[in-house]
């Protein structure tokens, strides 16, 4: 059986299942961030802090009245932890198991940045048994040139145990790692059950559903080496169980599941105005984005500056179910201004004084996330008319 959805029911399920729709679905405090996390099923970290770091700003937008400290507290009361899904994440950690094939894929031989060097990941390993918990900044080595991903030895030993998992991230300080044994970080309760395969398949392929609705195989495998064949084996195997459906959208050929097909028979809402993150979970995946979205893509700050054509850090605008442009934003946290450095809009809108008016409600809470009291605009593109907010 296949089911046939529009592009536009299609998007209505994926933000509805990102729980862009509403920030109250998860309820508020801790509690719900956590719930969100579990939903999602990982939120991604990285270092980059022109707005609010990628897994801070992911949670704003889904929890009412979300706080930083949030994060800290669930790592601190082991509900969460930090390793790999496609990049650096926050993970549940009741899906803890399910990182191991990776952390003994990396311990047995794999290179995951750099290849391991076992007499400094010994004298590291040794200190922190020794010592306790360290940074990277306790060890007084220095990296070899000042190229921007260059390491410290010491540095490389302490992301290399991390990844093999014999380290932990019990909680950070000033965003800084800091690292600890893996058995004194990690409860006696945690499921540390190597799964199969076929389970990690499994669990990847509900996982994704879960948060995003509908999806190709392909998608569900997203940077994950070496499971392409066995997630579609898997796929196979949940779709004659009834667990999963196929959805037409467009031609393409997607994936449901049975909790998620019936939702579609439900009235959804659409999602409401958001200003996402680059490292959003709902558009993560550049190429399903296009499609499903019609909108083309990219984090500038990886391109020569001569070739940017919105700016260096520009968020995507949601609005209805639509992504409708781009903000490049910068947050001067000492002067308390949100810099709008560049609004570019992809198409025309209608009652624009109405959007606008939306907009710059939405761009002043995310400003007051940012401890920035004022939002200035700068440059405004591909509109029929420039707002006036300063």
């Amino acid at each position: 059986m296949t089911i046939s959805l529009s592009l536009a029911d299609a998007r209505k399920t994926i933000l509805n299942s990102q729980r862009l729709h509403s920030r109250s679905s998860f309820g508020k405090g801790v509690d719900a961030s956590l719930q969100a996390i579990e939903h999602l099923g990982y939120v991604q970290i990285d270092t980059l802090s022109v707005v609010s770091r990628a897994h801070l700003h992911t949670l704003w937008n889904r929890v009412k009245g979300f706080t930083p400290d949030h994060i800290d507290q669930l790592q601190q009361d082991r509900r969460v932890f930090e390793h790999w899904a496609h990049a650096l994440a926050i993970l549940p950690m009741k899906d803890y198991r399910f990182s191991l094939p990776m952390m003994n894929r990396i311990a047995s031989g794999a290179t995951h940045w750099h290849p391991k060097d076992s007499k400094e990941t010994k004298k590291v390993l040794k200190r922190i048994r020794e010592e306790g918990p360290l940074q990277a900044k306790d060890f007084d080595d220095k990296r070899k040139s000042n190229q921007m991903w260059a390491r410290s030895a010491s540095k490389m030993a302490l992301e290399q145990l991390f990844m093999e998992g014999e380290l932990m991230i019990p909680h950070r300080i000033n965003f800084h790692k800091v690292y600890d044994l893996r058995e004194r970080v990690l409860s006696a309760e945690v499921d540390t059950r190597l799964p199969s395969e076929a389970e990690l398949c499994r669990h990847l392929i509900q996982s994704f559903l879960r948060a995003q609705g509908i999806a190709q195989v392909n998608e569900m495998a997203y940077l994950r080496k070496g499971l392409g064949a066995s997630m579609s084996k898997v796929v196979q195997q949940m779709e004659e169980e009834k667990l999963l459906v196929a959805v037409d959208v467009a031609g393409q050929k997607y994936y449901s599941s049975i909790d998620a097909v019936a939702q579609l028979q439900q009235p959804q809402a659409r999602a409401g105005l958001r200003i996402l993150s680059p490292f959003d979970n709902a558009i993560i995946q550049r190429k399903r984005v296009g499609k499903l979205f019609d909108f083309n893509y990219q984090l500038e700050c990886y391109v020569p500056k001569e070739k940017r054509e919105y700016g260096y850090f520009c968020l995507p605008i949601l609005r209805n179910n639509k992504l409708l442009g781009r903000i490049d934003a910068k947050a001067s946290r000492k002067e308390g201004v949100l810099h709008i450095l560049h609004l570019h809009l992809e198409k025309p809108i209608n009652n624009i004084e109405i959007f606008y008016s939306d907009l710059l409600a939405e761009i002043k809470r995310f400003a007051a996330f940012d401890n920035c009291p004022t939002v200035l605009l700068h440059r405004v593109s591909g509109a029929q008319s420039r707002p006036d907010w300063n």
